[in-house]
């Protein structure tokens, strides 16, 4: 049984430090919050600077699957080849790289992937739900309900994702799937080429414009009596009489009842100290915006996902988000302009109507993927601090949920049965 979150320092009313502004962090924050706990989030760069502010934005449970999809082999050998792969590994030596996508490739097994996925239902099952609960409670940024279209541009492309729509249905989470004939196609989403040959539209999703709405999730935190710090850069964790006490590269040291470390790819730097083993990289995504120039065009509808060339478009008022690439580079490496343009090129030939000259929001962000594609979310082996964190590609779509559940366990010690896979120690 986990521990009770009580106060410590001699107040009535537990105090807990979360080091992190991103979706995960803030949305811990909130769930807190609704607990009765007094929060202060400490962030060294920003709200939703980290992975949190570019990517594609999609509350897709229906697509919350294990990583290590046998698929990604195939893949793997591509992104050593081919420029333009969705996935790039640099080459040059890094013996802890080499490590992770050797764990990471061991589990890109059909059976390995069923087991993790019956992991992943029972969240994805609730996941939608805590985003309600934060739209009806004072965060003023909306979801948008909308189906994922998923388009091919060759018709046997689609069989890849066919065969994944029939595990996630056996696996037993609803996901609702329908073919959408040519026509019907070209008259919802006359952004997407006539080259384009097959359609699988994907209900039951939503969307949102992330770094708008963790701006909003910050800003509820902050009108419920929560504490915001930003430029604080944690450098290590101290305990004492009075809790545990965060300290700061410069700075006063933040002390609380508790600590949950919720820091994304830079997880590790805190984590393992307090036990965290399991290894987590920076899966690092890019994005840019694109501005929609067929004047007759309505406004796109639904975000758009090309799964063959694993290029993600999401519709953000008057401009498109086109974004893309699992790229294992270092976390604080800079923006690889190759990378922007290999998107750019797998891009041009799936959308028409589009500037692809007119480039803005260009960005780059690392992504916390661990070594067995679960999150790493909990109670870590020393007293007061949790972990919540190493969603991969899943922390818009279960960071609600994550702090959620997160909340519930520190604040009554009984770990929800949907964490028990994924606790930080295993």
């Amino acid at each position: 049984m986990a521990k009770v979150l009580r106060p410590l320092s001699g107040s009535g009313t537990p105090h807990v430090v979360v080091v992190g502004a991103g979706m995960v962090g803030l949305s811990t924050a909130w769930y807190l919050q609704e607990h009765g706990v007094q929060v202060t989030v400490i962030e060294r760069s920003g709200v939703a600077a980290g992975s949190s502010w570019g990517n594609a934005g999609w509350i897709s449970p229906g697509l919350c699957v294990p990583l290590s999809d046998p698929s990604v082999l195939k893949y793997g050998l591509k992104a050593v080849l081919d420029p333009d792969s969705p996935l790039f590994i640099p080459l040059k030596p890094d013996v802890r790289l080499a490590s992770f996508l050797l764990g990471f490739a061991r589990r890109c097994t059909p059976g390995q992937w069923r087991k993790t996925m019956d992991l992943f239902v029972p969240v994805n099952r609730l996941a939608i739900g805590a985003y309600d609960e934060l739209e009806s409670n004072g965060v003023a940024a909306r979801s948008h309900e909308a189906p994922i279209m998923a388009a091919f541009r060759r018709a046997e492309d689609a069989k890849g994702l066919e065969h994944e729509i029939e595990l996630i249905h056996e696996a037993g989470l609803d996901l609702e799937a329908t073919e959408v004939d040519n026509a019907t196609l070209r008259a919802e989403l006359p952004i997407i080429s006539p080259d384009v040959e097959k359609a699988i539209r994907l209900g039951g999703q939503r969307y949102i414009n992330p770094g708008e709405y963790v701006d909003a999730l910050a800003q509820a935190v902050q009108e419920r009596g929560g504490r915001l710090v930003i430029g604080a850069n944690a450098r290590a964790l101290r305990h004492g009489p009075g809790g545990v006490t965060v300290e700061m590269m410069s700075g006063e040291p933040v002390s609380g009842d508790a600590v949950v470390i919720a820091t994304g790819a830079w997880l590790p730097e805190l984590a393992k100290t307090c036990g965290v083993r399991v290894p987590v990289r920076a899966g690092r995504g890019y994005s840019f915006s694109v501005s929609v120039t067929d004047e007759n065009a309505r406004p796109v509808p639904c975000p758009v996902y090309f799964p063959h060339e694993r290029v993600a478009c999401t519709p953000l008022g008057d401009r498109l988000r086109v974004g893309g690439t699992m790229e294992f580079a270092g976390t604080e490496d800079p923006l690889s302009a190759d990378r922007v343009a290999a998107i750019r090129r797998s891009g041009e030939p799936l959308l028409t109507g589009v500037n692809w000259d007119d480039q803005q929001d260009v960005w780059v962000g690392g992504r916390p993927v661990t070594v067995d594609g679960l999150p790493l979310i909990g109670e870590t082996k020393v007293p007061g601090v949790y972990v919540n964190g190493g969603h991969g590609m899943w922390g818009i779509t279960l960071g609600p949920l994550s702090g959620r559940l997160l909340a519930e366990q520190m604040v009554t010690g009984q770990v929800p049965c949907e964490l028990t896979p994924f606790s930080p120690t295993r």
